[in-house]
């Protein structure tokens, strides 16, 4: 099947399309992304030197991610994001896994995910006024890029693996069972290239995925993805999808993405949801985030409000942002940004 791009409008919203609708509402209007999983669990002394990187806890240290996912919802996180960014059946089985015990273990990042919320929820049930704001859970699936552990989701250059079939065999079996798991959302995060969005796009639809997603790209300047992609181009793919409920942008310094806003909303009408990192720059040789030269992206909650007011409805952060970070994001979403 290969899906028609179109501008604004061109595929009817669908159920997902209106859920993400009903939970911003339920929200006041906005809902608060969870933060960086890894940075959090390094902080908590997990060592993530590992191709598995944050997937490797699912293995050793299943409380670790737990914790750090309770922290963010106590920050004010309405939607938390799963530990199997970089978690796939290809990397587990490397591994010594077998195939089945790959699959469990993806399932197990979603039930992790559920506990901490049911924790959260447990700890909360003698409120006197009840709790009405959202919690969800969405599941990550990351590039091919990611799988890889060679930075190459920060360039989306897969060399002879860039194939639309390849990348389709490579991720099917993982949404399968990601969606099994029932989620409240998938999130296929940081989407380097037009080809793998197109894949995404058309594996949702062969496997009858019901379960809403959104599709987040990152960007290297404001204008294109990391690979030279046009990002409407990329954009156009994601609006085209009825069961993409939400299209945006993450791990791009906050500096890009106003404009990146501004463009999206040239070709889509589903809600935009933004989480962007905390400005540094990741080095792929040394495996390490470093300081970018240049422009300042100064204080990070700083960029909020202006986000707000563009028009994003599902504001985060990503790689280097952490539970402080969350906290003042709800602060200045309920200071500034009254629901629209």
């Amino acid at each position: 099947m290969v899906v028609k791009s179109g501008g604004v409008g061109a595929a009817e919203e669908g159920p997902a399309g209106a859920a993400v609708r009903r939970w911003v509402e339920a929200g006041g209007g906005r809902l608060v992304l969870d933060g960086g999983l890894a940075t959090e669990l390094e902080a908590h002394g997990a060592d993530l030197n590992d191709p598995l990187w944050s997937a490797k806890c699912i293995l050793s240290s299943p409380h670790l991610i737990r914790k750090v996912h309770l922290d963010y919802i106590e920050a004010g996180a309405n939607i938390i994001i799963t530990a199997s960014y970089q978690a796939t059946i290809q990397g587990f089985e490397s591994k010594g896994f077998s195939k089945e015990q790959s699959e469990n273990l993806l399932t197990k990042s979603v039930e992790i995910a559920h506990e901490a919320r049911e924790m959260f929820l447990k700890q909360h049930s003698d409120q006197s006024t009840p709790m009405h704001r959202p919690i969800l859970v969405a599941a990550s699936i990351g590039s091919y890029g990611a799988y890889l552990a060679d930075g190459s989701e920060y360039s989306g250059d897969y060399g002879e693996a860039g194939t639309l079939e390849f990348l389709k065999d490579f991720h099917r079996r993982r949404l399968q069972v990601l969606a099994e798991a029932r989620p409240d959302l998938i999130a296929f995060e940081t989407i380097p290239n037009k080809l793998e969005a197109q894949a995404y796009v058309e594996l949702l639809e062969e496997c009858n995925i019901s379960i809403p997603s959104w599709f987040s790209f990152n960007s290297k300047d404001g204008v294109h993805v990391v690979s030279g992609d046009s990002l409407i181009e990329c954009a156009k793919v994601a609006n085209s999808c009825a069961k993409v409920g939400a299209v945006g942008i993450n791990c791009t310094p906050p500096r890009f993405i106003h404009s990146l806003i501004l463009t999206i909303q040239k070709v889509t009408d589903k809600p935009i949801l933004i989480y962007p990192n905390s400005g540094e720059r990741y080095d792929a040789e040394k495996k390490e985030w470093v300081e970018s030269t240049g422009v300042s992206d100064g204080d990070f909650v700083s960029y909020v409000s202006e986000w707000c007011k563009d028009g994003a409805a599902l504001i985060g952060g990503c790689c280097r942002t952490t539970p402080n970070t969350i906290r003042a994001i709800t602060r200045t979403l309920n200071q500034f940004c009254p629901a629209p």
